[in-house]
């Protein structure tokens, strides 16, 4: 099922799948309830009954903020469709409906922040829904927005591996291998990347790159290696401030 949801001004998508039609329905009314107690709350619903249908939507990196998945599934598993979603982003909020307590270890591993026994009483439910709304709001990020030639695409920050400048067409590399092209830009290259530069994961390390230090793999004499292994080349005159930015970078992902 997928939910517009509407929670302190902020639109949201969540996903529920459930291989059990009878089951598909109980967590429906459960949603309507919890729609009618907090009337700030608006959604649509869709069914997903094939685990399958979702996986494949998933690898297409159509994503949605929340889901609500059954662990045990014909074909698909709860946990296969969270790796799934764990290998494109760490974001997406993942809550597990299941009839047995023998996955609780691996949906900790997936980081699903609710681990709930069936039948779900309401009030675990409504709990596990407020909390999973209050963490999506905490963990959305900004995002780089992008004219293109298909128009406007906003991105994530969390997955843009770097940016190149190139001919005044930026070119973002993605962390699932994908580019996306921009028209040509009027405005330098430091005017248009000046707000993602903000952002302490990006650090400029050439006039015509900027990287995400999340996905550096090591430096290498004048150069980065990415985590798609691709090699980024750094100014000479600025070697050595991007050593000590990234040195500071990688001691603040052990605090």
């Amino acid at each position: 099922m997928i939910f517009a949801v509407f929670f302190k001004d902020k639109y949201m998508k969540i996903v529920i799948c459930d291989d059990s039609i009878e089951y598909l329905s109980k967590i429906e009314k459960l949603l309507l309830k919890y729609k009618e107690t907090y009337s700030n709350i608006d959604f649509e619903i869709e069914k997903y009954s094939n685990a399958t249908r979702l996986f494949e939507k998933i690898k297409k990196d159509e994503l949605a903020d929340i889901y609500i998945l059954d662990m045990i599934m014909a074909y698909r598993s709860g946990i296969d469709i969270g790796n799934k979603i764990r290998k494109i982003d760490d974001k997406n909020v993942i809550i597990y409906i299941t009839s047995s307590e023998d996955f609780a270890l691996d949906a900790y591993q997936v980081h699903a922040i609710r681990y709930l026994l069936k039948p779900v009483s309401e009030d675990k439910f409504f709990e596990a829904m407020n909390y999973a709304l209050s963490y999506a709001d905490i963990k959305k990020e900004a995002v780089y927005t992008v004219k293109t030639k298909d128009g406007l695409i906003s991105l994530s920050y969390s997955k843009i591996e770097y940016i190149e400048n190139s001919a005044r067409i930026l070119d973002i590399y993605l962390t699932n291998g994908k580019c996306v092209q921009s028209i040509f830009i009027r405005k330098s290259f430091d005017e248009e990347i000046k707000e993602i530069i903000k952002n302490d994961n990006f650090l400029q390390v050439h006039k015509s790159f900027i990287v995400n230090l999340k996905y550096v793999k090591k430096i290498v004499k004048n150069s980065m290696i990415m985590e798609s292994d691709k090699i980024i080349p750094i100014s000479k005159n600025r070697i050595s401030n991007v050593k000590k930015e990234y040195l500071l970078f990688a001691s603040r992902q052990y605090r």
